[in-house]
């Protein structure tokens, strides 16, 4: 067995890509376009064969995905959470539990899917100002 990819339902192609690309620095691999079946998936990964996220978008679509918390959260591994942190903040993205540990953070994409940052490696040491940094929201 081998593990492909998660979909995610989006509302707005062009957030979800300059979120998911733009800020976190996936790229997209693969599209797909169903003029039949009115949806559109895009492909995204860190690399060329590595686990995909599927972003779908249903063209004609008015349904409210909510916050429904059943889907969980999608995890990616990155050299410097500090740095990443800092990047997305700059960015517009709320940083809702921030890496007060030096490993772990949460955000949420411009669709309420939770994204965990995970530090590669060991924790890093804490550091102003994220170590006294309170969480937010929910994740």
């Amino acid at each position: 067995m081998k593990y492909l990819h998660a979909m995610v339902r989006v509302r707005n192609i062009e957030e979800s890509l300059a979120f998911y690309c733009d800020h976190l620095g996936l790229k997209e691999t693969r599209r797909y376009e169903s003029e039949q079946g009115r949806f559109t998936l895009i492909y995204l990964a860190t690399e060329d064969g590595e686990p995909e996220v599927e972003l779908t978008y249903n063209w004609d679509s008015t349904e409210d995905y909510g916050d429904a918390r059943n889907f969980g959260h999608l995890a990616f591994a990155v050299d410097d959470i500090y740095e990443s942190c800092d990047r997305l903040q700059k960015a517009g993205v709320t940083i809702l539990r921030p890496p007060r540990d030096g490993r772990m953070a949460f955000v949420k994409s411009p669709d309420d899917i939770s994204i965990e940052l995970l530090q590669k490696g060991g924790s890093l040491e804490p550091k102003e100002p994220w170590a006294s940094m309170e969480s937010t929201g929910s994740w």
